[in-house]
């Protein structure tokens, strides 16, 4: 079929001549779309600010050989300039479409399109710290893609827990048995928000205090880029925005 339509959430544009845009987009059903968003660049454009990063449409293409071709776009999820006004939320869902266009750089996932959704709204209405969000999104989106870390029982043997031994290598914390010289150890409270984030338990997960946020953050962002075995150039932001952030609250 030359034309088909499906609902898509924005990873990224690029400029092309100039007045259209290439536009990478995750989609519900038909995995990830490259395509040419034709005079979206021009002041006149009816659905230009449809296709910016963070968005979520219903949007129909044109099939060509090479890229589809953006024909209409109707907004579902105007989430864009929400996030884009808080820095900390706009430095989140960065990372977010970073990591969904890396993880499904050969196909799709239905979802994984609905996990990346569902973050970036959570992000626009603020129902979480955008750090939380992100390392929860991070780890659901890794279990996904099936690289699910335990933070419990042994990632080696299933041994059953709880164990304090963590290392990315081997999938999460491992028994003293078969941890390597050296392992470094996690405390229970980091433990228990990491399982938290990835299960979805918001409540545990709001209790934590702000080191053991970092030091969960920390363990997420090692574990996330050994696994998809590239760097996610997007986190050095978040981090950088974090220690900002402190920086600013003990000022006096």
């Amino acid at each position: 079929m030359p034309l088909y339509r499906d609902e898509v959430v924005v990873l990224r544009t690029h400029k092309l001549g100039e007045a259209d845009r290439i536009v990478t987009l995750l989609s519900r059903q038909h995995g990830k779309i490259r395509a040419v968003a034709k005079g979206v660049r021009r002041t006149a454009s009816k659905f230009g600010a449809r296709l910016e990063p963070f968005m979520v449409a219903d949007a129909q293409f044109f099939e060509g050989r090479t890229l589809d071709v953006v024909t209409q776009a109707v907004s579902i999820g105007a989430y864009g300039s929400a996030i884009t006004a808080d820095y900390g939320a706009y430095t989140a869902a960065s990372a977010m479409v970073e990591t969904a266009d890396k993880l499904t750089e050969d196909e799709g996932s239905l979802q994984q399109y609905l996990l990346l959704v569902g973050a970036l709204r959570s992000l626009a209405r603020r129902e979480h710290g955008p750090s939380l969000t992100l390392d929860s999104y991070l780890l659901r989106s890794l279990a996904i893609a099936g690289w699910s870390p335990s933070f419990y029982d042994c990632a080696m043997t299933g041994a059953p827990g709880p164990h304090s031994a963590f290392v990315v290598q081997l999938g999460g914390v491992v028994s003293d048995e078969v941890a390597p010289p050296g392992a470094p150890r996690l405390d229970a409270a980091t433990l228990r928000l990491l399982g938290a984030l990835l299960s979805g338990d918001w409540a545990v997960a709001e209790e934590a205090d702000e080191r053991i946020r970092s030091q969960a953050s920390g363990v997420v962002a090692a574990y996330a880029q050994f696994h998809m075995e590239r760097r996610l150039r997007s986190l050095e932001h978040v981090d950088r925005s974090a220690r900002a952030a402190q920086k600013e609250e003990s000022a006096p």
